[in-house]
């Protein structure tokens, strides 16, 4: 079991539902080519797996406040080719110079990629390719963090996993282009799963940016269940960025465990802005002195969407330190999860860990679930947690209004400054640029936030909170 699982066990009246599933498998197995033995054996363990414990329920407390209905239920079938055009591949792909690999509905599209700009040391390619140039060395590491057992959607994503991308940083390696990572999702007459595996290797004082965008055609209704690992040696140092923009009715899963030796940092931007559904686990082991591991997270949901965050760091070895920083942003009838976990082990001394989750309201039927905990086995450490949950506040939108701004302009931009905290450290421009435009659609040039935040006095202050929820540090 990878560390810090999230295993459930499912309603046992719903055996037809993974079934369905389970014999989608057995019909690609049938028409899959020779296999290595091993790909083969984690395929059947993983089914099994699946098969004895099925969709989590909310009667499991890692999904009380996620129903995942809309995926049990679903008729997915298993894409075959990457057919998209250039063109329209352009029309949804970020603004960004990177080393790029893009994958259909799961399914690797070479003439959408491009890895031309990686320095020695450096390897960017698909999962296939890595597994027919040497799958005996991939299968050493692939699934040694995140195991069948990590949670229901891991076995299924192991069982029908074919395609997806490796990454590795050789001792020393810099890459300085971003490392984008682009998953679309096609609208076609029926809907298809996909169940993406990334690896990311980072040698010893190894550096490197990754970005995971998922983004698709805007009627799109598709499954994409995802999971990824990162090996950070000593010295390494990743930054990942996740933007989530997919179509308002696909349905994503997707989870991220990082193991960090010593001296290594970890910096995580998770960015959700589209999907009817979507879950995301972020697991980070901090198992050497001097590792560091920071959380950044901003989602931001509409209309009937759902958004969960799972968070989890283990403070497994002393003089380590962590820090987290999720802000939520919802409107209608839109409702968010977030539960932020952090564990020191017994004789890890001298930590420092701190996270806060803040909320925003848009509007009285929106709802959120937060839940920050800290689990201490060790006397000398530094820790805090806090979630505050509000709404924005009408004074400062009049004090904007009274300069002649609109109403809108004004609640996106009293918005965009709650994220504040949390954009600043971004450090991709066409990353913060689609939050802006998410938030506050676009905004005339002669708009400059910072000043007008100041003028209209915005700080903590800004939002309200709302009665019953209390910031505790």
């Amino acid at each position: 079991m990878g560390a810090g699982g999230v295993c459930g066990v499912s309603d046992k009246t719903q055996p037809s539902a993974g079934q369905r599933f389970l014999d989608r498998l057995k019909a690609r197995d049938a028409v899959r080519g020779a296999e290595p033995t091993w790909i083969a054996a984690r395929r059947q363990a993983a089914a099994a797996r699946f098969e004895a414990i099925g969709f989590p329920d909310k009667r499991v407390e890692q999904w009380k406040y996620t129903d995942v209905r809309r995926i049990r239920d679903g008729e997915f079938a298993l894409a075959d080719d990457a057919d998209f055009s250039p063109a329209q591949a352009a029309a949804l792909t970020l603004p960004i110079e990177a080393v790029r690999l893009s994958f259909v509905d799961g399914v690797f599209a070479p003439e959408l990629s491009d890895t031309g700009a990686l320095p020695a040391g450096a390897s960017v390619e698909p999962l296939t390719r890595a597994l027919s140039d040497n799958h005996e060395a991939v299968g050493a590491v692939l699934g040694r963090l995140t195991g069948v057992e990590f949670s229901p959607f891991a076995a299924l994503n192991t069982a029908f996993a074919e395609e997806g991308a490796i990454i590795r940083l050789a001792p020393g390696t810099v890459v300085e282009t971003p490392i984008l990572l682009q998953f679309l999702s096609r609208a076609g007459e029926q809907p298809v799963m996909s169940h993406p595996r990334v690896l990311i290797q980072a040698g010893a004082r190894s550096q490197a940016t990754v970005l995971e965008h998922y983004v698709g055609e805007p009627a799109a209704a598709n499954f994409t269940n995802v999971v990824a690992e990162a090996v950070l040696e000593r010295g390494a140092l990743l930054t990942h960025y996740t933007l989530q923009e997919s179509p308002l009715d696909d349905l994503l899963v997707r989870s991220l465990q990082v193991e960090q030796g010593r001296d290594s940092r970890f910096t995580s931007f998770t960015v959700n802005l589209g999907g009817a559904l979507v879950r995301n686990d972020l697991v980070a082991d901090l198992n050497a002195q001097g590792a560091e591991a920071n959380y950044y997270g901003l989602f931001f949901a509409q209309g009937r969407q759902h958004v969960d965050n799972h968070t989890l760091v283990n403070h497994n070895a002393p003089l380590t330190f962590s820090n987290e920083n999720y802000k939520g942003v919802l409107g209608d009838r839109a409702r968010g999860v977030f539960n932020g976990k952090v564990v020191v082990k017994r004789d890890s001394q001298k930590i420092e860990a701190h996270q806060s989750n803040a909320n925003l309201l848009l509007s009285d039927r929106a709802e959120i679930d937060t839940k920050p905990e800290l689990e201490i086995y060790a006397d000398d450490v530094k820790c805090s947690h806090g979630a505050t949950t509000g709404q924005l506040d009408e004074d400062a939108v009049f004090a904007l209004r009274t300069r002649g701004i609109d109403e809108q302009t004004a609640r996106g931009l009293l918005t965009l400054a709650f994220a504040g905290e949390v954009m600043e450290q971004v450090g991709l421009d066409a990353v913060a640029e689609r939050v802006e435009l998410t938030v506050a659609g676009k905004l005339p040039e002669r708009f400059n936030l910072g000043g007008l935040v100041e003028a209209a006095l915005l700080d903590e202050q800004a939002f309200e909170e709302v009665p019953g929820h209390d910031r505790n540090d």
